[in-house]
């Protein structure tokens, strides 16, 4: 076996090792909460829409440094649980059916291919096609 097919092998399982996803359902006009939280040292952590790039949230909507939320692209979009407790549950509120994809929680952790990735995958109910 070749030393690079060993090595590409073992990024691709550290990478996967860490990647989570869950699916959340909400309801037009109401707010929808996204989990994400870790255990560990307090570190950086953002929210973005879409999949999880090599190295970032993507497109990003909120960010945190761990202890308080320093940018926020809507204020639509919250981080209502304690983030000094790690719990970094994505709020949206008055959710549209635009809202409706994936979302990425990406956790820095020291070190390479550390992060903790968490895809959500959000769907906005509109009710019945009548009631609308």
């Amino acid at each position: 076996m070749h030393p690079w097919v060993a090595i590409l092998g073992l990024l691709l399982l550290l990478t996967d090792g860490v990647t989570s996803y869950h699916q959340v359902t909400g309801v037009k006009g109401q707010s929808v909460r996204l989990p994400c939280s870790y255990t560990g040292e307090i570190t950086t952590a953002c929210w973005g829409r879409g999949e999880c790039s090599l190295l970032s949230c993507g497109s990003n909507i909120i960010w945190t440094d761990g202890y308080k939320v320093s940018f926020q692209k809507d204020r639509r979009y919250q981080l209502k649980g304690n983030i000094g407790e790690r719990d970094l549950s994505l709020t949206i509120e008055n959710a549209v059916p635009s809202d409706s994809g994936l979302y990425c929680c990406r956790i820095e952790k020291r070190g390479w291919f550390n992060d903790i990735e968490i895809i959500q995958e959000l769907n906005i109910w509109t009710g019945f096609s009548g009631d609308e």
